[in-house]
């Protein structure tokens, strides 16, 4: 095969039996809560404000379309659904067939991975398996912080494949930088059932905060096709939310509401939450986003000074992780401003294994998904995100200074400056940027906002007005 994609997948645990034989640990309670990958309350609507939903905008447009060509309006709305669902374009079909060529694989749920004709799987590392130099090898009946810390993380999302060198374009021989975005407590720590939070020690609970964050190694394709992970690598990285210390940058940085009892600068912060997707940048480095903080705060947001921002957000009383038991600064009570550190868009070097990552306040504060950019024909960044929340924003970003293709270093701090667009999408297909640009519109102190970081902060809010 000419090409490989690289998949993130859910963790599993095998073991080997006296005849050598490796078994999946598995049942039906297993199986289930693999499949259910959507927390309850991360799809749950926080936006009070948007008429209309882009449902009703997508009704709209193909309602109007169909009803134009002869073709009745209500079947139009049939193909999408009441909410914006999946529908099949004409225009899609009638370009021609798919390039997809490969034979797909029957629907199902089983313990084997099902792969098309003519490909291969390969397990290039597992949760648990060393990355640092130093780690000790899994073992899931005596976790440890310390060893998670230097081993691969808990449920992978984002996925993203660097060349070495750097600028390169090889397909054999890079690295692998991957997210740990969230952990299942019940399937990580025997004798813990779904919910148990009470029954979580604080070890374990530092292991899950370990389990988080972000991973880089070093691999390399054999002539045989077959891939391995380089041992001992001087790229190999594990980012925590245990310990990693990060920069926050842009103009949110130093601001009072992101002045914690850990940091009174406002401008660093332990660690980075829920990781799902991100992106590569033109300049070499990685992207990844924080997508559902809301459910790692425990503690009655409405005490709190911030609580218009945090119900926006979806932060509640009761967290779905023990992390507030052990940890005050996961207790909105205890230290009211620390979820206003979650969020952001992350950047690191991988290539440079003592790299700080940075949360660029400038591409604002939502929950991520995604970071896709380009260079502007102007030579400006452009990034790309969306808010993955039911009901909420697509945004774009675009720097004020150049990309320099010829000077690495320059494009250092490109995200920090710049503008943020959220769009506003029209039932005749058309897309409205509008610039979320502190003192313009309603993005002034009537509405509560005193600063272009009030406005980074609360995004949402910001987007809704």
């Amino acid at each position: 095969m000419g090409e490989t994609t690289f998949f993130g997948c859910f963790p599993t645990l095998s073991l080997e039996n006296d005849a050598g034989k490796v078994e999946i640990m598995t049942d039906t309670t297993i199986q289930n809560d693999l499949i259910e990958v959507v927390h309850d309350d991360d799809d749950v609507p926080s936006n009070e404000a948007i008429t209309p939903t882009i449902g009703d905008v997508i009704t709209a447009r193909y309602s109007r379309r169909q009803a134009l060509k002869g073709i009745s309006a209500v079947a139009a709305v049939a193909a999408i659904g009441p909410i914006a669902g999946t529908f099949t374009s004409r225009e899609a079909l009638a370009a021609g067939p798919s390039t997809l060529t490969f034979s797909e694989c029957p629907h199902g749920y089983t313990e084997d991975v099902a792969v098309a004709d003519g490909y291969e799987v390969q397990t290039l590392i597992r949760w648990g398996d060393p990355v640092e130099p130093g780690a000790p090898e899994f073992d899931p009946m005596n976790q440890t912080a310390g060893a998670q810390e230097k081993q691969w993380g808990y449920n992978n999302d984002y996925v993203g494949y660097m060349p070495l060198p750097a600028g390169s374009d090889t397909p054999d021989h890079g690295l692998l930088c991957v997210n740990f975005e969230y952990t299942n407590h019940h399937l990580m720590f025997p004798g813990i059932e779904k919910g148990a939070l009470d029954k979580l020690s604080k070890e374990q609970v530092d292991v899950e905060i370990a389990a988080h964050g972000h991973g880089v190694i070093e691999i390399r394709r054999d002539d045989a096709g077959q891939w391995s992970v380089v041992k001992n690598s001087p790229y190999a990285r594990r980012i925590s939310a245990l310990s990693t210390q990060m920069q926050i940058s842009g103009p949110a940085a130093g601001h009072d509401r992101l002045k914690t009892n850990t940091d009174p600068t406002g401008r660093r912060v332990i660690g980075t939450l829920n990781n799902c997707a991100g992106g590569r940048t033109p300049w070499g480095t990685i992207l990844f986003a924080e997508e559902n903080f809301h459910g790692y705060f425990g503690g009655d947001p409405e005490k709190t000074s911030e609580a218009r921002n945090y119900k926006r957000y979806g932060l509640k009383a009761k967290s779905r992780y023990a992390w507030s038991m052990h940890h005050d600064r996961f207790n909105v009570e205890k230290d009211p401003n620390e979820p206003n550190k979650f969020g952001w868009m992350v950047e690191f070097d991988p290539y440079d294994r003592h790299s700080v990552p940075v949360k660029r306040t400038a591409l604002g504060r939502f929950k991520h998904e995604g970071a896709t950019v380009a260079i502007n024909k102007d030579g400006r960044a452009v990034v790309y995100t969306g808010d993955d929340q039911r009901f909420d924003y697509v945004y774009k970003f675009v720097s004020s200074q150049r990309f320099d293709p010829n000077n690495r270093a320059n494009n250092r701090d490109l995200l920090d400056d710049g503008t943020l667009f959220v769009g506003k999408f029209h039932d005749d297909g058309k897309l409205t940027w509008l610039p979320m640009v502190w003192g313009t519109g309603p993005l002034t102190p009537a509405n509560g906002f005193d600063s272009q970081a009030d406005v980074l902060i609360e995004t949402r809010r910001a987007a809704d007005l």
